[in-house]
């Protein structure tokens, strides 16, 4: 990964369990990314899960949640942008900045949508994000196979975050929440758990859990 910006490191440990979870994904898989910060983790997705054709949505703010105030998300969305188009390797502007009125960015190479890896970045709240997603595209069919909930560590915005983006994955399709165990020492409040908790009883029904750890996976119904 000479060739790509990092400043952070907070996937890589988490790689031995997607290793495990990509071979429970289908041939044609569609991915969301609730929060990206540099890509790290879209970038092992384009890298190590995609085949021709396949497409990930990454929503982020860039602005950061309310841990980040030390400057680390400083440059993080161009450092994103670079990375995407590393990893992709798209030689040209015109196939990566079309923006439309949803304001998100496409990043493709040259080549028609059934052979190309394609990454969408929507700049965005997950809450608006999913909220347009719900309105305008859900039709009954769902859209994604695989759903990273990554961004606020706030429970209440993990939990709404869950809740909203659970009718758009598909029946078996996976939804990874990373940072279960993060924040011991935090108010619990504002740390992931909770919300994990809480939406994993609430689903109980229509869910199986594949991976209790660092991160918590769950498999739909």
């Amino acid at each position: 990964m000479t060739d790509y910006k990092f400043t952070q490191d907070w996937f890589s440990h988490n790689i031995p369990v997607w290793e495990q979870l990509k071979g429970l994904l289908p041939e044609r898989k569609s991915f969301l990314e609730i929060g990206s910060f540099e890509g790290r983790s879209a970038v092992w997705i384009v890298e190590n899960m995609m085949n021709p054709g396949d497409w990930i949505d990454c929503v982020d703010t860039w602005e950061g949640s309310e841990e980040h105030k030390n400057g680390e998300l400083s440059g993080a969305e161009d450092r994103f942008d670079h990375n995407i188009i590393k990893a992709l390797d798209c030689q040209s502007a015109e196939h990566r900045s079309r923006e439309d009125s949803w304001g998100h960015t496409r990043f493709a190479s040259d080549g028609p949508d059934t052979t190309n890896n394609r990454v969408y970045k929507y700049k965005s709240t997950a809450t608006e994000f999913l909220g347009r997603k719900l309105a305008h595209w859900f039709d009954g069919k769902n859209l994604y196979n695989f759903i990273y909930i990554d961004g606020s560590h706030v429970a209440k915005d993990v939990l709404t975050d869950a809740c909203m983006a659970w009718p758009l994955l598909k029946q078996g399709g996976l939804m990874v929440f990373d940072d279960y165990l993060w924040g011991e020492s935090r108010d619990i409040l504002h740390r992931p758990r909770l919300a994990v908790d809480f939406f994993v009883n609430i689903f109980a029904e229509s869910l199986d859990i594949v991976h209790i750890g660092h991160q918590f996976a769950v498999r739909k119904k």
